[in-house]
């Protein structure tokens, strides 16, 4: 291998690419076994319809990042199968967040529990189907990322060296869902609480966790860890930050999600919690008024952004983005990974929060 070569930096798109074809292949084999088997195709062709309707793959990606950071040697092929399972597992969690939140729209499209209720229109209940359904199809989506890893092709020494972060990946992002899930009734500006959801929530779960377990398939040790989780903690808490303001302030036909749900659901965010510390008894009232009002309409939308502006409560979110953003590129200058692996870190930090969408 040429120096020229070593130094090639990372094709980000071309690795999504083949992240995608890993999951078109394992999920058309799939379908196959169950044509072959008789079973109901439904809940498979919802699900490829919902893996395939968008998203970032940012969880696969860090995963090869991770990989690459730690130098691996070994062929790619496996690693990225391997990762793309995390997809599956995403898959999972999204489906069962959004009958939690009772949303309508992801990524453009109905909901899964909204597709199936409306694929079963002729039944007595369609909603109530449409939900058990979802959380039937969500659980099929954790047993395929489980069987699509166990298939991925790595070896039983690296398959059981990636199984501690996988556990630890699966208890942050459920106890963090749940914090997250108490939290919907307590409207405070308790901004230590927000950033702990934001930790086990997102930060972890989408970032740190995914360049560990590549990191670990490589055979990367502590010092990598640390180097990673340096730049993936305060990385992960922008992401989720920028996503909150998105969630308000984005233009749903960039983001594919309606900016009313998250107010309509009362989603206990930093931006909200900062925006009570700040705001004076009438703009406290007005906040304890709308947020978490399921019938909340656009002009009321608006009366909570005017707070949210008002107080700086935005303002000061973008400028923790911002400090968070640099704080994990940062952690890029002297960490021990190779200069490809730097060169692309450092592209999706930018990506991740400096995006409308």
């Amino acid at each position: 291998m040429t120096a020229t070569a070593v130094q090639a930096p990372l094709d980000l798109p071309g690795l999504r690419r083949q992240i995608d074809g890993c999951l078109d292949h394992y999920l058309t084999v799939k379908a196959y076994a169950v044509h072959t088997e008789n079973l109901p195709p439904l809940p498979l062709e919802v699900l490829r319809a919902f893996v395939f309707a968008g998203g970032k793959r940012i969880r696969p990606l860090m995963c090869v990042l991770g990989w690459h950071a730690a130098r691996g040697q070994e062929e790619a092929g496996p690693v990225i199968r391997a990762a793309a399972s995390l997809e599956l597992f995403h898959a999972f969690a999204l489906i069962h967040d959004d009958i939690m939140d009772h949303s309508d729209t992801r990524r453009g499209h109905p909901t899964v529990h909204r597709t199936l209720a409306e694929r079963r229109q002729r039944r007595v209940h369609p909603e109530e189907f449409g939900e058990h359904a979802a959380i039937l199809l969500g659980d099929m989506a954790l047993a395929c990322s489980q069987e699509m890893l166990n298939g991925a092709g790595l070896s039983p020494a690296r398959l059981t060296v990636a199984l501690p972060t996988l556990d630890a990946m699966r208890t942050a992002v459920l106890y963090g869902q749940y914090m997250d899930l108490d939290t919907t009734e307590q409207l405070t500006g308790d901004v230590a609480r927000a950033l702990a959801v934001i930790r086990y929530k997102t930060a972890k779960y989408t970032i740190e966790h995914p360049l560990h377990l590549g990191a670990a398939l490589a055979g990367g040790g502590p010092a990598v860890r640390a180097a990673l989780s340096a730049y993936a903690l305060p990385l992960g808490e922008a992401f989720q930050l920028r996503d909150d303001l998105l969630g308000v302030f984005g233009d749903p036909q960039v983001t594919g999600k309606p900016v009313l749900d998250d107010l309509r659901e009362g989603k206990r965010t930093v931006l909200l919690a900062l925006a009570l510390r700040r705001a004076d008894p009438g703009q406290v009232r007005t906040l304890c008024r709308l947020i978490g009002d399921p019938a909340l309409d656009e002009e009321q939308a608006d009366q909570v952004r005017a707070v949210l502006a008002a107080t700086g409560a935005r303002a000061q979110v973008e400028s923790l983005i911002d400090d968070q953003q640099r704080a994990a590129l940062r952690a890029l200058e002297g960490a021990p990974f190779p200069a490809t692996a730097v060169r692309a870190l450092h592209e999706v930090a930018r990506a991740l929060t400096e995006r409308a969408r």
